[in-house]
């Protein structure tokens, strides 16, 4: 992969953001349906973005925005990912201090509870709860340097039980409980921590998740990516007074009754 550069363009300040600089962000699943088009609203609003995407054509593709630099990883490889962030993310972006970090990847596994192995328990919980912990880890000196936000993209399914989705819930609440818990600990250094919990989203993992229930995807009826996006960038931009905790997504038309809940 050709050596990435950071843009220089300066932004409207931030609550922690030098006046002379561009705030900068992180974003996980940069390619997929919100983080792609988070990644976009961002840029748009002058942000500096760092997108991390799991392939390398992916990171090619997004690092032609202007105000966008990406680099690729497997984050369902965690035993490799600590090396990766000091070796790659952070040696081609020295971060004096992080504005905002949203992990917007994600995985899914569709099957009843009985049906699911070790195998695709370690997949899920690598992608949807480890790889996030360990990265948040990684760059909290600099989220605490910049008193930065982290914004985790949960789930529905994170607040309640889903049919056929045990591996994925399981995830997810094991996600609100990390993030909860770092909420606490780390308001005390300046760091806000958000989870939103979107409904239904017009994306191609929904679209998946539909056709292995045998249910019609309606994109029409969920919650558009762009959408979610904004609230993100809402909560990035918040004033320095408040911390936004928590925010329930959902589809204007209630949809989830053909998952049996």
């Amino acid at each position: 992969m050709t050596e990435p550069t950071i843009a220089t363009t300066a932004a409207p300040t931030g609550a922690a953001a030098d006046a002379s600089e561009a705030r900068v962000a992180i974003v996980t699943g940069a390619a997929g349906g919100v983080g792609s088009r988070t990644v976009q609203r961002l840029a748009e609003h002058g942000w500096r973005v760092i997108a991390i995407t799991r392939t390398n054509k992916d990171a090619r593709r997004l690092s032609d925005l202007d105000g966008v630099d990406a680099l690729h990883v497997d984050l369902a490889d965690v035993d490799a990912l600590a090396g990766w962030i000091h070796a790659e993310l952070l040696t081609r972006f020295p971060l004096a201090r992080l504005d905002l970090l949203v992990h917007a990847a994600a995985t899914a596994h569709v099957g009843p509870a009985a049906d699911a192995d070790a195998s695709v328990w370690r997949r899920v919980l690598r992608t949807n709860v480890i790889a996030p912990a360990v990265l948040t880890g990684a760059l909290l000196p600099a989220l605490r340097a910049g008193h930065g936000s982290v914004v985790f993209v949960n789930s529905g399914a994170g607040e309640r039980a889903v049919p056929d989705h045990a591996v994925y819930a399981s995830s997810k609440h094991a996600l609100r409980g990390y993030a909860d818990t770092l909420r606490l600990e780390e308001s005390g250094a300046g760091v806000r921590v958000t989870t939103i919990y979107p409904g239904q989203i017009a994306t191609k993992m929904l679209a998946g998740i539909d056709r292995a229930l045998d249910v019609p995807f309606e994109p029409g009826r969920c919650i558009r990516p762009r959408t979610v996006a904004d609230a993100i960038v809402w909560i990035a931009e918040s004033g320095p007074d408040v911390q936004i905790t928590n925010i329930d997504l959902r589809p204007r038309q209630e949809i989830c009754a053909k998952f049996n809940v």
